[in-house]
């Protein structure tokens, strides 16, 4: 017997907090190596594999093939949710998981412009696009786990720690570039330094092997293959690809959900990524005083995500998310007046209360993706909904900051961006709710 949602009337919990704990860890392992990029995009490959006259032409070519990993996301997002909707969530997340790894650690073994020319460059674009189809796919694998594992009433608390991967992998990167930077010095970091996260990443094989072997398909995909085979016994048919049946039915959920993400894709990749160019360049800080910040900052988004996944069991998903976007659009002017004091009490209060605000909206999101799509296409539709927010928020984020800072010469106009961005989340969170309940779901 099942609920209508497809869970178990039972459910055991400590199994639960297994799931939970193994999507944190998988999760946590493919966003260091996504997050990785990231830094290293900033700080040394615009040198290494762009070289260029104009520092800020170097930056903004590093910055676009950072964001060739966003543009590849819906494609992972298309992929491993067919995959994971038709023949698990499980299998998805592995294969995902494998091809994070290999990529990851091929760019930390990759020669420069230097040594073999043009072929640099496209070889790290090539492999950035293989990052981006991997990570397309973990997230929609890692945060069905959890919830789909978890009883209704938990179920933002448990997806958080999919969601706590993020947070995780963000330190996790930015704390082996302080501590290389630092201890090995800048022109030994930029010779060699920067590549051994990279190359780590291969170790990481060994968390796909206990997924394989530890893991059991959540309990709403298992009630899915057995009411498959019951139909097929009794009528066999052949099935719709669920990527093009969530497209058909579900479309205009999508949308709004990729809509609703882009607020914190931006603002996030605002902080991580582009305030490491804007510090090092604009500021004339060093690596390790935007680093030192950005690590303060990113341990408070890690204990304050729990709190509000939990939190959003309580009181709704969706008032919590409005509250976060709107919060996010106050903070965008204190925000650089903080970090323009270059201190570094001024740049983490700056940093930690956005981050505070952007958690709201990141808490809860596993949870709330999921319950927006029915378990035959969650996986896919779910999936596509965070990709699409991915590729405009994440993708274009530090490529246009780059531009409005450098055309302007102000951060008035970065301010903007995201009281705009944070009013079309609010904007598409009513008509979500809208739409909710009119068709009575949950």
């Amino acid at each position: 017997m099942t609920t209508s949602s497809g869970q178990p009337p039972t459910v055991n919990e400590a199994e639960v907090r297994k799931v939970a704990m193994v999507s944190l860890v998988g999760a946590s392992v493919e966003w260091f190596d996504f997050f990785l990029f990231g830094t290293a995009a900033a700080l040394v490959f615009p040198t290494l594999f762009f070289p260029s006259t104009d520092p800020v032409t170097g930056v903004l070519v590093s910055f676009g093939v950072f964001g060739i990993g966003f543009i590849a996301r819906p494609v992972g997002g298309v992929v491993w949710g067919h995959f994971g909707d038709r023949v698990g969530r499980k299998k998805a997340f592995i294969a995902a998981l494998g091809l994070m790894a290999v990529a990851s650690a091929l760019i930390g073994l990759l020669p420069t412009y230097a040594t073999i020319g043009i072929a640099a460059p496209i070889a790290l674009t090539l492999l950035r696009f293989a990052q981006g189809v991997a990570v397309g796919g973990q997230w929609g694998g890692a945060a069905l786990l959890a919830t789909e594992s978890a009883p209704a009433h938990k179920r933002g608390f448990y997806g958080s720690f999919a969601q706590l991967g993020v947070p995780i992998g963000v330190l996790l990167g930015v704390s082996a570039y302080f501590l290389l930077s630092v201890s090995l010095g800048a022109e030994a970091f930029r010779r060699y330094g920067w590549r051994i996260p990279f190359v780590v990443s291969i170790l990481f094989v060994g968390v796909v092997l206990y997924v394989h072997h530890r893991l059991e398909e959540t309990p709403a995909f298992r009630n899915l293959q057995r009411a498959a085979q019951e139909k097929a016994a009794t009528a066999p048919s052949v099935g719709k690809s669920p990527v093009i049946e969530v497209l058909r039915s579900h479309w205009k959920r999508v949308v709004l959900a990729g809509g609703a993400f882009i607020v914190v894709n931006a603002t996030f990749y605002l902080y991580i990524t582009f305030m490491l160019d804007y510090g090092t360049r604009t500021l004339k800080l060093t690596m390790a005083d935007v680093l030192g910040p950005l690590s303060m900052a990113t341990l408070l988004l890690l204990g304050c995500m729990p709190v509000f996944a939990a939190l959003s069991d309580r009181v709704g998903r969706r008032p919590l998310y409005t509250a976060g976007a709107i919060l996010t659009a106050l903070w965008a002017f204190p925000f650089f007046t903080l970090v323009d004091t270059k201190t570094f009490l001024g740049m983490t209060a700056g940093l930690a209360v956005g981050m505070t605000f952007l958690t709201m909206m990141y808490g809860p999101l596993a949870a709330f993706f999921g319950e927006l799509f029915p378990p035959e296409v969650r996986y896919s539709g779910a999936s596509l909904g965070y990709q699409l927010g991915s590729v405009i928020g994440g993708a274009a984020t530090p490529l246009i900051a780059v531009e409005l800072l450098d055309r302007t010469g102000s951060t008035t106009s970065l301010s903007l961006m995201l009281v705009g961005l944070s009013l079309l989340a609010v904007v598409c969170i009513r008509l979500l709710a809208s739409m909710h309940s009119q068709d009575g779901r949950d």
